[in-house]
């Protein structure tokens, strides 16, 4: 049996989704423990694409159960889309996928408040993707929160989400500026979508308890990256969850002790959306080339990603804090275009070298990126079906990541296809 979690390594879209699919196929269980309909995990498979963005990425592959944990805010009528789109793509979500009772519900005032507050903190936005994922958080903090299993509860639910809207209007009126909602057609929205997802809806933590009294295998995926996260992340720049390996837990109702491994994933290089520091940004020509090879264009927004070098400073930072046993490098085939490829090893900063990431991003905005230089291959590795296939200049340069990290990479992902793939498991 094995409980493995899957971890963003950086600051998100590391290619989370394709590995979790992968993986699925010897799991009995797939959880999505944190996050919102912000995240988004793209599959390419049997010419297919499409983009999850709250059903685990397990559901097209195999037989597992897809759980979506209660640490995850799901926007309901987000989720009946998305069991539609799967359900057109062939997968039967009955009786496979599963929604915890105790996740928390994301309103439209929620979705409302999110876009206000951008909006009013003007040059200090945060880059929010304005799904209503922060407040649906604080509602959950402040216990104010409305829970998927609360949705079947008739006239208390009228009750608490009728108190909400009333304490919500007051603020968009006299503080904002901004018109009153109508929470009686919240209501009417909330109680056509819960009769749908009614049968989803149950106590994940006994079932994931369950699957490992049976010996089963279970994958935790988490959504976003460890450079966004609430507490070891480049805050405020971050999100409202804990996407590294805590949050597994909490998520997820699983303990820390079942935990056999924990996987990060990490691009061949580096990207970031929305504002907040990032050291080996490259604002020029080799950035572009990055994005334009990558595809490096939001799965959930659309909004083009910056691009950079790979960070090794942040790259061991993560490797700690997740405690990091294997990692799945992704989109080397995206340096196949690069004569030249750099790799940050250190940071400068008034001078003095370090090679600690600084938890203060003032500090962090400060830093100056010390570069090691490697020779490009030249050649498309997308072809290559085991390492010993890679280019000589590939396996030197995943080589030296390894020792660098300390962290054996078990998985090397060519192309974003479900073939272009080496695993490179024991």
């Amino acid at each position: 049996m094995t409980v493995r979690v899957v971890i963003g390594a950086q600051w998100g879209d590391e290619g989370k989704g394709k590995i979790v699919d992968l993986l699925s196929r010897e799991a009995g269980m797939v959880i999505r423990f944190q996050g919102g309909a912000n995240a988004g995990h793209t599959l390419e498979f049997d010419d297919k694409k499409v983009v999850l963005h709250l059903i685990p990425s397990g559901i097209f592959q195999g037989d597992s159960l897809c759980v979506i944990g209660n640490g995850v805010v799901i926007d309901p009528l987000s989720l009946l889309e998305e069991i539609e789109t799967v359900k057109q793509l062939g997968a039967d979500p009955a009786g496979r996928l599963y929604i915890s009772s105790a996740a928390h519900v994301i309103l439209p005032y929620h979705k409302l408040l999110d876009q206000i507050k951008e909006k009013h903190r003007g040059d200090r936005a945060i880059g929010t993707t304005g799904r209503g994922i922060g407040p649906a958080y604080v509602s959950k903090l402040s216990r104010t929160g409305i829970r998927m299993g609360d949705l079947g509860k008739g006239e208390l639910l009228r009750e608490r989400v009728l108190q909400n809207v009333e304490d919500i209007n007051k603020a968009l009126e006299h503080i904002y500026g901004e018109e009153p909602i109508n929470g009686e057609e919240m209501l009417s929205a909330l109680l056509a979508a819960e009769k749908t997802l009614r049968p989803y809806i149950t106590d994940t933590v006994s079932m994931a308890h369950h699957a490992l009294d049976r010996g089963e295998s279970v994958l935790l995926e988490g959504a976003q990256g460890s450079l966004l996260d609430v507490d070891h992340g480049t805050y405020p720049y971050v999100t409202s969850s804990s996407p590294t390996a805590g949050g597994a837990c909490t998520g997820s109702g699983i303990p820390p002790m079942a935990i056999t491994h924990v996987m990060g994933i990490s691009k061949a290089y580096s990207t970031r959306v929305g504002h907040g520091p990032y050291p080996t940004e490259l604002k020029d020509e080799t950035g572009e080339l990055l994005r334009k090879h990558g595809g490096e264009f939001g799965a959930t927004t659309g909004r083009p990603r910056r691009c950079g070098w790979l960070d090794l400073v942040a790259l061991r930072y993560a490797a700690r804090v997740n405690g990091f046993n294997e990692i799945a490098l992704t989109k080397l085939d995206v340096l196949d275009h690069f004569d030249t490829i750099q790799v940050c090893t250190h940071y400068q900063i008034d001078g003095e070298e370090i090679d600690e990431f600084p938890n203060d991003v003032e500090m962090l905005e400060r830093v100056v990126p010390v570069y090691r230089s490697f020779s490009g291959w030249g050649t498309t590795c997308r072809n290559c079906s085991t390492f010993a296939d890679l280019p000589k200049e590939a396996r030197e340069y995943i080589a030296f990541l390894e020792e660098q990290v300390g962290v054996p990479f078990r998985i090397v992902s060519t192309g974003p296809n479900r073939s272009e793939t080496i695993v490179r498991f024991p």
